[in-house]
């Protein structure tokens, strides 16, 4: 049974019928719980479709991600932060599209989900999406949400995770708990937010001990970034003890390449990464961590993101989440956070 047909029952206009099934005010009470019982009866559920071109709300939301930087299928961190935007949305009654994009064939601002109005608002998540591709979604007027991104300049709806906090804490164990003092930082590239906060919090725990800071930059996070970048530091500051990497597959990438130069991870050079990706418990040895709760920074995306559609003079917001040290064998702890 379709809205006509509820109408024709009723014997009032389709118009009012959509009012009832979609809870809008200006209907009689009578006429309402008329409208509901038909309905009812007839096991009548919307079309979603229909009642976005009426409505012009398609009930969906894109999640966008960058393909050339990380393929989404090797990266298990944006996974999970598509699967807590989609807890979220379902509880909603939304629907979830994902595509992939990259700034030179297929950029942001001409998807056609935007262009075919096909969504209601976008995830962009991640820090490989160009400042001046945001601007341009902005400027459409297209809500969004950017994760774990931020503009410098211009406020937008974001969801960030305590990066310095996160990296502090892990150098400061190592400090503490492990009485190093020779301490890299293995980083990636200074324009991504969360490489610049992950530094600052290794920086602050070295200033706070008097510890002199050694920083290695490269132009991607991965293992083969991590390998090559824990040789420039050996061979740099030979005396190294500790190695704390901004993510962790640069964590592993540094174990691994460390004990091809003959050092064994903890006894020789303890490392730290940061994220708890699937493969840090497995490594060998197991990878202490930062852990970033993933699951969580997708749920507030959507949950932002769609106070912002019903409501858009709603003002940007920043949401930060927090993380957890995670202990395991590479830093030189039991492995009792095995998880």
């Amino acid at each position: 049974m379709d809205l006509k047909e509820i109408a024709k029952q009723t014997g009032v206009s389709t118009a009012t019928v959509s009012r009832v099934l979609n809870d809008q005010p200006g209907v009689s009470p009578e006429v309402r719980e008329k409208v509901i019982k038909v309905a009812a009866d007839a096991n009548y559920h919307p079309n979603h479709l229909a009642r976005g071109l009426a409505t012009s709300k398609s009930q969906t939301i894109g999640f966008v991600v960058h393909k050339e930087k990380y393929a989404f299928s090797d990266d298990p961190f944006y996974p999970l932060v598509l699967s807590g935007a989609e807890d979220y949305l379902t509880e909603n009654n939304y629907h979830i599209l994902f595509t992939q994009i990259d700034e030179k064939e297929k950029q942001p601002q001409n998807l056609a989900i935007i262009n075919q109005k096909l969504v209601d608002g976008l995830i962009l998540a991640g820090p490989f999406i160009q400042a001046s591709s945001i601007m341009s979604i902005a400027s459409s007027g297209i809500p969004f949400v950017l994760v774990d991104n931020s503009l410098s300049q211009y406020p937008v709806n974001c969801v960030l995770t305590d990066d310095e906090g996160g990296a502090y804490s892990g150098v400061r164990h190592l400090i503490e708990a492990h009485g190093h003092k020779n301490i890299a930082f293995l980083s990636g590239p200074a324009e991504w937010i969360s490489n610049r906060e992950r530094l600052k919090g290794y920086e602050r725990a070295m200033q706070e001990f008097g510890l002199e800071s050694h920083v290695v930059h490269a132009e991607e996070t991965t293992i083969a970034s991590g390998e090559r970048m824990v040789g420039q530091a050996l061979e740099h500051w030979p005396q190294l003890s500790a190695i704390y990497g901004v993510n962790d597959s640069v964590a592993i990438g540094a174990i691994r390449a460390a004990a091809k130069l003959g050092r064994s991870t903890p006894r020789d050079l303890a490392v730290i990464g940061f994220d708890d990706i699937s493969w840090a418990a497995a490594n060998q040895p197991s990878l202490s961590t930062v852990k970033i709760f993933m699951q969580r920074m997708g749920y507030l995306a959507a949950q932002s993101l769609l106070n912002s559609i019903r409501q858009p003079d709603l003002p940007p917001t920043k949401s930060l989440v927090a993380t957890e040290l995670i202990l395991r064998e590479s830093c030189g702890c039991k492995n009792t956070n095995n998880q």
